[in-house]
């Protein structure tokens, strides 16, 4: 087609994985685009303070997710600001993606679209979002101020989003399923050592609210089997992650639904890689997400390499 937007790497989402992946194929010589549907930065945006980044110390998330963009955009990639409606495999082995931005196409395609937040699925959840319910401490956290906070969870998010809790509120707990913390050891320490209350073996059975607001909680301890209910006056969710895998169903994944991929970050459709929170991988991090950008982009490379040579 006449109007198509022709490029050697097309990456879908820009987060930190995406805006990596960019700046290196960019730096290597290839058209690069990344398709962002929101703004670059994906989840680092919402982060407050970042101190465990190398080589810098403690740093916000919205200022490292510029400092990515700077230098993708820097190396040539662009950024293209659409939603990506269905990737198509063509007969040649390369792909062609509708948008809501007209129609690109490559023989590469990164997947970096990221993970979305789980819910508790339980009642009163869904009815007071934006009013006591939240999924981002740093943007609703300041409404709660020297508040009653409960925060649900037990990795790394919900732990270190507790202690940004803790600057805004003096009484912050929280509560998780089973009987110790998937987080950190470090993260936990620090969790304890700032004073943040715990709720063990203890599972959110409904969020109660009265003139539209949050007003208390009700929970079942799991080792006595009690039910309880108790006044909070937020709840703060960080239960976990749904990867957004929409646009290649076709890719294999593990049982979560995250995207399998080799150590070349390339799925099991040739052509397609995948990095960052979307793939399968036992650690999510923005620098490991910044290592599969940088993997990613270096092998699609060869492989772009490879597929122009097998053509002649």
């Amino acid at each position: 087609m006449a109007d198509t937007k022709n490029y050697d790497i097309i990456i879908v989402g820009g987060g930190p994985a995406g805006l990596a992946c960019g700046q290196y194929s960019a730096r290597a010589g290839r058209k690069t685009v990344i398709i962002e549907e929101m703004a670059p930065g994906g989840q680092t945006m919402i982060i407050d303070e970042i101190e465990n980044y190398p080589g810098l110390e403690k740093i916000s998330g919205y200022e490292l997710a510029m400092k990515f963009e700077q230098q993708a955009t820097g190396f040539g990639c662009e950024i293209a600001y659409a939603a990506v409606n269905f990737i198509k495999r063509l007969d040649d082995g390369s792909f062609e993606l509708t948008t809501s931005d007209g129609t690109f196409a490559s023989p590469v395609v990164v997947i970096a679209t990221g993970a979305k937040h789980r819910n508790l699925e339980v009642p009163g959840e869904k009815e007071m979002i934006g009013h006591g319910v939240s999924y981002c401490a740093t943007c609703d956290g300041p409404f709660f101020r020297k508040k009653k906070i409960l925060v649900c969870g037990g990795g790394d998010s919900a732990c270190q989003e507790s202690m940004y809790l803790r600057k805004l509120s003096d009484d912050v707990t929280v509560a998780h399923r089973r009987d110790r913390f998937r987080a950190q050891a470090s993260i936990v320490k620090a969790m304890t050592d700032a004073g943040i209350k715990t709720k063990m073996n203890t599972t959110v059975q409904s969020i109660n609210s009265e003139n539209n607001k949050v007003r208390s909680v009700t929970f079942l301890d799991k080792t006595s089997g009690e039910t309880y209910t108790e006044e909070f006056d937020g709840v703060f969710i960080f239960v976990g992650n749904i990867p957004q895998t929409q646009l290649v169903p076709d890719c294999e994944k593990d049982e979560a639904g995250f995207i399998k991929t080799d150590s070349r970050m390339m799925t099991s459709i040739p052509g397609i890689y995948a990095i960052g929170d979307v793939r399968a991988t036992p650690f999510r991090q923005i620098v490991t997400a910044a290592a599969d950008g940088a993997v990613a982009a270096h092998y699609a490379s060869e492989y772009i390499d490879e597929r122009n040579n097998n053509a002649y």
